[in-house]
């Protein structure tokens, strides 16, 4: 998650107020854009995008990956 960009505060918020859609392997995705306005990796964006994959166990959710998009 923090070799991709993603604070855990922001994948809780994308978990908790994204939009939500549905994957793969009966998991659910998760999306949400933050005002980012930095630089990653050299390049300066202004958005970032994150995407959450996770199902539902234990009666709470269970983020299996995280990717996130710059633009």
């Amino acid at each position: 998650m923090l070799e991709r960009g993603a604070r855990p505060e922001e994948v809780s918020a994308t978990v908790e107020g994204g939009e939500e859609f549905p994957a793969r392997f009966g998991r659910t995705g998760f999306r949400r854009n933050f005002r980012f306005e930095s630089e990653w990796r050299g390049r300066r964006y202004s958005t970032k995008q994150i995407e959450a994959y996770a199902v539902f166990e234990d009666g709470a959710w269970l983020v299996i990956t995280v990717i996130c998009r710059y633009f």
